[in-house]
């Protein structure tokens, strides 16, 4: 066909519709030459030469090009792996700014590999380039009509204190949700279904943290064994929601469908957090496929080895790493980034693998360009910004280390935690856990809720399969049960797996239940993983990111262990909102300010302080008072925050614990809230006096509160 070309704009890059025409613009510093490449309805090719360079961006405007046409992009520059080049124009590219990808890569269509396949793994088999077509396997990038109408969308803005996080996958929550439309299940219209967001509002959660949503290119590996990267960490497109997640279809219909799923949260009061993997991309190691960056400039686009161009930095353990180095790549990331935001009204990120993102050159550092460009953005300083502080490189666990205005996924709470309730952590590095890890997040001026506390996630154990095995079982995902960690810290209460036994029955529930009230009685920001509310099982497996099946999917027949432990864990979550004394937004100092007593004290079963010896000595039995009356922040108009105070009386040991009650200065009487081994008794039934004795069974815990009356 024939297409008038204009010379266009530089900026923005990726492809602008301005209701007239199409702007076209793709960033490569190295390339020699870029064509444009139309695609019709019959999937016919037309190759439009790019003969505008400005600043290292290509670019043309197309008269009368307009949305649903299908697009990539073919570029021209020399194929020297042992150099760092890899262009081949025979392969047909992803544009790096697609705010829609449409289809899978058809791995049997063509070869997508640059170089000449080889039946030997050798080192150096990339090094003959191919020149094999490969379009019939490739997506194609979609123009789309950004206009949307949010009908007055407004941020819920929940503050940091008050948030309650719910890990979930878009697709897994509804698949089998009987009460979602059929053909909505699995997507982002089943999320934003009546009744899946009646459900998340009745849990009391204020934010969904969702599993990858950018648009995923499965392995080669997984198709051959029929399954899919379903946790979605194998990014292709940073601004291209996943379209097989929407019910509507491709070509723009998934982008008008996603944001009217984070329209329908944000009415129902929640906000929509992204897990957005921007530390490397699906295009594995110097052996893996080109699809996008790898052939646009690989130079420019990936960390590759000083003095050894050939391989990549690897700093993800996925083959490569994103060069966030370079300016051109640090504004791809802060340009997608502004676009879920300004366009799709997200709420906030999860940063997977974030200490890859802090290296300059081999240590992570604080300070490096991707923060500070991040801390000075008036759009992005200003939502909720979430570090997984870790990655697979040297020195890259890091816990506690990153800058002031992010939150951290605490692996320490989680591994503190498990090991308590198994009878194996110490007192003291209990204690600084639930009360809000101030020896991580205090001293650079961070609050209690830049700890973001969880004890499950969506890698691992579910909480019902941390107390039900010893070991992994992920035979199901075809590697001889060798993938996922050893490192589970779980007990099976006796049985591995499934059983019959009503008194390990009993146990793994009181263990869950536990779990929840340590959980959401923790200063910080809970994560809850989505199904832990209603014992959700992956029967053993650790390490599901393949398994695009029940392993994964919810099952809402929740039975009678389901039922009573969501109605457990929508009672903790009331109580956590209602009692502002466990959700601090100033860390506890174990200092009275005027109430006569301590913000925090801790005491041993027989009612008196714990000593410096039973902090070493002691590990699974102890008591601590939370005072109401020493709470020094405000509420929003300035007024003084006063709330009850309490006991909680913590007994991971095997045996009942007779735990006698602090002297009346802390207070007279004390009425019962929670007993996680009698979580149907009658709140504010039972009523003690002060050093009175309560029998707190082996392996829970007990909230008392004080009783005024």
């Amino acid at each position: 066909m024939s297409q008038e070309v204009w010379p266009g704009r530089p900026f923005p890059l990726g492809v602008l519709w301005d209701g007239q025409g199409a702007n076209f613009s793709l960033f490569s510093e190295n390339a020699e030459r870029v064509e444009l490449c139309l695609f019709d309805a019959e999937d016919n090719e037309t190759r439009i030469e790019l003969n505008e360079r400005t600043a290292f961006n290509w670019h043309c405007y197309l008269p009368g090009i307009g949305p649903g046409q299908r697009y990539g992009y073919r570029v021209h520059g020399p194929y020297a792996p042992e150099e760092g080049h890899r262009f081949n124009p025979s392969k047909l590219l992803i544009d790096p700014y697609a705010k829609s990808v449409e289809g899978p890569i058809r791995w049997s269509e063509g070869n997508v590999l640059p170089y000449v396949p080889s039946t030997e793994e050798a080192d150096d088999a990339d090094l003959e380039m191919d020149d094999e077509d490969d379009v019939l396997a490739l997506p194609k990038s979609v123009v789309i009509d950004p206009r949307f109408d949010w009908q007055g969308d407004q941020p819920p803005n929940t503050p940091f204190h008050e948030t309650v996080i719910y890990e979930t996958h878009v697709k897994g929550f509804t698949m089998r949700h009987p009460g979602v439309r059929e053909d909505l299940r699995g997507t982002y219209a089943g999320l934003a279904s009546d009744e899946a967001i009646a459900y998340l509002k009745d849990l009391g959660i204020t934010a969904v943290e969702l599993l990858p949503v950018h648009h995923i290119a499965d392995e080669a590996f997984l198709v051959e064994k029929n399954l899919t990267n379903y946790w979605g960490y194998s990014t292709i497109g940073y601004f291209a929601p996943h379209a097989p997640y929407a019910a509507t279809g491709s070509r723009g219909d998934e982008v008008r469908e996603f944001k009217g799923m984070v329209k329908a949260l944000h009415r129902a009061g929640i906000e929509v957090i992204l897990d957005v993997v921007y530390n490397h991309t699906a295009e594995g190691n110097h052996l893996g496929p080109m699809l996008s960056f790898k052939g646009v400039d690989n130079k420019s686009y990936y960390r590759l080895v000083p003095d050894d161009e050939h391989h990549y930095m690897d700093y993800t353990g996925t083959g490569n790493t994103l060069n966030v180095m370079h300016p051109s790549v640090l504004r791809l990331l802060m340009d997608s980034l502004r676009y879920w935001v300004t366009d799709c009204h997200v709420d906030g990120f999860r940063f997977d693998l974030a200490s890859a993102l802090a290296r300059e050159l081999y240590d992570v550092d604080r300070l490096s360009a991707f923060f500070d460009v991040i801390h000075q953005d008036p759009v992005l300083s200003q939502v909720k910004l979430i570090a997984e502080p870790w990655d697979v490189g040297p020195g890259g666990y890091q816990v506690g280390n990153f800058p002031v205005l992010w939150w951290e996924w605490n692996g320490i709470y989680r591994d503190t935690m498990r090991d308590f309730w198994r009878g194996e952590a110490s007192a003291g590095e209990f204690t600084w856990r639930i009360t809000g890890s101030s020896d991580l997040y205090q001293s650079d001026g961070r609050r209690p809720f830049a700890s973001v506390n969880f004890v499950t996630a969506h890698d691992g154990f579910t909480l019902r399969d941390l107390v039900s095995y010893n070991e992994k079982h992920n035979e199901a995902n075809l590697e001889d049960n060798h993938d996922g960690t050893d490192d589970n810290r779980s007990w099976n209460c006796g049985v591995e797996g499934e059983t019959d036994d009503p008194e390990v029955l009993a146990l793994r529930e009181r263990q869950q239940r536990n779990f929840l009230a340590t959980l959401l009685l923790s200063q910080g920001t809970p994560m809850l993983l989505g199904g832990d509310e209603i014992a959700r099982t992956q029967h053993g497996n650790n390490n599901a990111w393949c398994q695009d099946n029940e392993i994964s999917w919810y099952d809402w027949e929740r039975g009678d262990v389901g039922e009573r432990m969501l109605a457990f864990t929508r009672r903790l979550i009331v109580f956590r909102r209602e009692h502002p004394v466990f959700r601090r937004r100033a860390f506890l100092t174990g200092e009275e300010h005027g109430s006569g007593l301590p913000d925090v004290w801790w005491f041993r079963p027989d009612g008196h302080k714990m000593t410096n010896r039973d902090w070493q000595t002691g590990g699974r039995v102890l008591g601590m008072f939370l005072n109401g009356e020493e709470i020094p922040t405000h509420t929003p108009r300035g007024e003084r925050i006063l709330d009850d105070s309490f006991l909680v009386l913590f007994n991971a040991h095997h045996e009942d614990i007779t735990f006698a009650l602090p002297t009346k200065r802390f207070g007279e009487r004390w009425a019962l809230e929670i007993d996680t081994a009698d979580p149907d008794a009658t709140v504010g039934e039972t009523v003690v006096g002060a050093r009175s004795e309560v029998v707190v069974t082996a392996r829970s815990l007990v909230v008392l509160r004080r009783d005024e009356d």
